[in-house]
């Protein structure tokens, strides 16, 4: 299973926030569904543009939750992003892709490609930034050449570049100076 770049991944804090999210992703041509459960057999619903959303109030929601995106359903999940579960949710699907927190706009709508990035393609955009190559930026954050080669082309769709030079210049164009 490969991770679809496109499948929307929100945490919000209030039921208003997700009615603000659902509007523009039905607007987008996705079909909003109450409940995190997946009645469809097929494993890869990525097809589908099927966003789910509901609270997550405890763990076995959690874990519906990241299994939905998992198998490429969108998810919309109403939870206060400071507690353990919404730390934890927050975690777990960052492994598999961005999550936006709050109502902000799709990276179409004027976002930041930088924001949009997960923590293991940032640590590997910055060493190669430094000079290493994809082989050592790899074994320096302990993941295969296959998962990093994977990220890597994932940042490069992201920022709508060809080549991995090209993701790294604008990858440090658009975070800017390092504190």
């Amino acid at each position: 299973m490969t991770r679809q770049p496109d499948a929307p991944r929100h945490v919000v804090a209030t039921p208003g926030d997700a009615d603000t999210v659902l509007r523009r992703l039905i607007r987008d041509g996705w079909v909003a569904r109450d409940g995190f459960a997946l009645p469809d057999p097929a494993w890869d619903v990525t097809g589908n543009r099927l966003v789910l959303h509901g609270r997550i109030t405890d763990p076995e929601s959690l874990q519906l939750a990241v299994l939905a995106a998992a198998r490429g359903a969108g998810i919309v999940a109403i939870c206060d992003a400071d507690s353990p579960l919404g730390r934890a949710l927050i975690d777990d699907l960052n492994r598999l892709g961005p999550v936006r927190q709050g109502p902000a706009p799709e990276p179409g709508d004027g976002g930041n490609a930088v924001a949009d990035l997960v923590p293991e393609q940032r640590a590997l955009l910055d060493r190669l930034a430094a000079g290493d190559t994809i082989a050592a930026a790899a074994a320096a954050e302990f993941l295969s050449l296959r998962t990093a080669n994977r990220r890597i082309a994932e940042a490069r769709a992201l920022f709508g570049v060809r080549t991995t030079r090209e993701a790294v210049l604008a990858y440090l164009r658009q975070r800017g100076p390092q504190a």
